[in-house]
């Protein structure tokens, strides 16, 4: 099946409806979301790189980074479909993502991670920061 998933960075997204089905399938997407009709393209156009993953047009996975564009990097919104998981798409998005973030000299790559993902991430040599903690502005 991998031979049929299509990776690509995007810079718009031609299929908006998947795209926040995607953000809704991870618990990302509020109804209230809905009022920016083009909040899925300013999100795109806000990442560093953003890269889906689809099988026979539809799509099935995304994920993307915010950068500087110089040295720091923040990997966010990594998922895919429940029903396309454990088949290795995560790897393939996230093999994009640190290939094209290197690629742009980027040394600092990091991510926050859900307890249930964190093996997932430590695969690809994520390490715990165990003398930072994130902060989250509660508003």
């Amino acid at each position: 099946m991998n031979e049929n998933i299509k990776i690509e960075i995007i810079k718009t997204a031609a299929d908006k409806e998947q795209l926040k089905n995607l953000y809704r399938e991870a618990g990302w997407w509020n109804e209230s979301d809905n009022a920016d009709p083009d909040l899925i393209n300013k999100i795109i156009k806000g990442s560093f790189c953003f890269v889906t993953a689809s099988l026979e047009n539809k799509l099935i996975g995304m994920g993307r980074a915010i950068s500087d564009g110089v040295c720091d990097s923040y990997i966010q919104d990594v998922a895919v479909l429940n029903e396309f998981r454990g088949k290795g798409i995560g790897k393939m998005i996230m093999d994009e993502l640190t290939d094209y973030l290197k690629s742009k000299n980027i040394t600092w790559i990091t991510l926050v991670s859900e307890p249930a993902a964190v093996s997932f991430y430590q695969k690809y040599g994520f390490l715990q920061m165990n003398n930072y903690i994130p902060f989250k502005l509660n508003i």
